[in-house]
């Protein structure tokens, strides 16, 4: 219920009026059925400018963090993606990606859309990354078709870090659905997953029209950090101790 209200009353309408996103290829995602929407991910706006002009619910496995922040504004931001039906993932851990595609499959298994960003992490600089192969797998396990997803000007209204986003003129683009039953039964092959994962990033990339890093976005994320920890050490003043000159 919270999240139709979300959708046809307060948020979706507010989107529409601000954003005004242009929508190509809607006709490409199914009416009915399962289905993986397999997108970019640039801005925290990606999260509510795509259910806002999707006909069908769509259910976004989000990170955990979401639902864990200390505080009031900790509960309320929790409490507002479980009330819109968004399911948690720990991404830490051997185990994050196994229940990650488990959650995947739970959704996909009672016919409904799952929203997914393969890279894994929302794109530090606008670039689009290397994905990850749980997309593959859930494809495969579960026989749904993928909707390749491109969210174009996101990032230059809302990049990480920006709190409250800029008016900039946003395109939502959907291509025709790729389908994987040529592999069945071969999920477990590592060669193969990695082949389905970089055509549905390929797809995207097509869609997007990104510059295209053959590396996840997490590491790049990190060595970033790290360089940025190092080059703020290397420029901070040195000490210098007054020695008595005799």
């Amino acid at each position: 219920m919270f999240y139709y209200l979300l959708k046809y009353v307060v948020l979706g309408p507010l989107l529409r009026l601000l954003f005004r996103p242009r929508i190509e290829g809607l006709e490409h995602v199914p009416d009915s059925g399962a289905a993986i929407i397999a997108g970019n991910h640039l801005s925290f706006s990606d999260h509510f400018l795509m259910p806002a002009i999707l006909k069908r619910r769509i259910t976004f496995l989000a990170k955990a963090e979401y639902f864990t922040g200390p505080g009031v504004k900790g509960r309320l931001t929790a409490a507002f993606f479980r009330s819109a039906g968004q399911i948690p993932v720990d991404r830490s851990g051997k185990e994050a990606g196994q229940a990650a595609i488990r959650e995947g499959l739970g959704v996909l298994a009672k016919d409904e859309l799952l929203g997914i960003y393969p890279e894994g992490t929302r794109s530090h600089d606008g670039r689009l990354y290397k994905g990850k192969v749980g997309v593959a797998v859930m494809a495969l396990k579960s026989g749904a078709p993928v909707v390749p997803c491109a969210m174009i000007g996101t990032f230059e209204a809302q990049p990480p870090g920006k709190k409250v986003p800029t008016l900039y003129p946003v395109t939502i683009r959907f291509g025709e659905p790729l389908e994987f039953s040529r592999y069945l039964g071969m999920e477990n092959e590592k060669a193969v997953l990695r082949a389905i994962t970089d055509e549905i990033m390929y797809a995207i990339l097509k869609l997007s029209e990104q510059e295209y890093v053959d590396r996840y976005a997490a590491v790049a994320k990190a060595e970033q950090a790290e360089a940025k920890a190092k080059s703020g050490r290397t420029d901070r003043p040195g000490k210098f101790r007054r020695t008595r000159q005799d």
